[in-house]
């Protein structure tokens, strides 16, 4: 398989491969149809990064790994990514393992383009505040949230975000923290992917 992909990809690393296949402790001799899951996975990472292709695709690349292998295969891609800049394209349904290796982000619904932005543009979109309940139904009253929770007296509230929110919220007496990615699409794509439901529906 290696020996293939030397002879296709013009720029293969030779040695970035042999560091990886130690890394995630490949037994060279197995013949790949005796690999387990992981392990095809494995061979499918040092393919997509020793070929060093000026457009790499990795398609749920970690399946079978487990979190010191997934760990490792991101440690590799950001430092090789830094060495050789390249548009490499990840679908993964592991967001926030991936969300530190993602400069843009689209998101898919059965072949339909939900959300397309940048992440840091993303992440500037919304906040969470969180405190007593009635202090919060207060803040948010005239805001759109995309998010509620509640806990006894104590409530937590995503909402789209507005300059100067974050102050006005410490202000009020809230915590405010930063939406996690994964917490983030799934609030921003939960309307959108009603909307395409109802238009769908519709049509």
């Amino acid at each position: 398989m290696f020996a293939v992909a030397a002879d296709v990809y013009p720029e293969w690393d030779a040695a970035f491969a042999a560091q990886l296949i130690e890394e995630f402790r490949l037994p060279e001799k197995r013949p790949i149809k005796k690999l387990s899951r992981g392990q095809l996975s494995a061979v499918g990472i040092i393919v997509g990064l020793a070929s060093h292709a000026p457009l790499t695709f990795f398609d749920e690349p970690y399946l079978g790994l487990d979190a010191v292998a997934r760990q490792l295969f991101y440690d590799r891609l950001l430092t090789d990514f830094a060495e050789h800049p390249r548009t490499i394209v990840l679908s993964t349904h592991h967001i926030d393992e991936a969300a530190n290796l993602l400069e843009h982000v689209v998101v898919l619904d059965e072949g339909r383009v939900l959300l397309d932005a940048d992440t840091d543009e993303l992440r500037g979109r919304t906040l969470q505040v969180a405190g007593r309940a009635d202090a919060v139904d207060a803040f948010v009253r005239d805001r759109d949230v995309p998010a509620r929770e509640r806990l006894g007296g104590l409530r937590s509230a995503t909402i789209t975000a507005e300059p100067g929110d974050a102050e006005a919220a410490e202000r009020a007496g809230l915590t405010v923290s930063a939406v996690s990615l994964q917490n983030l699409i799934v609030h921003l794509t939960s309307g959108a992917a009603a909307s395409v439901t109802a238009e769908t529906a519709a049509a």
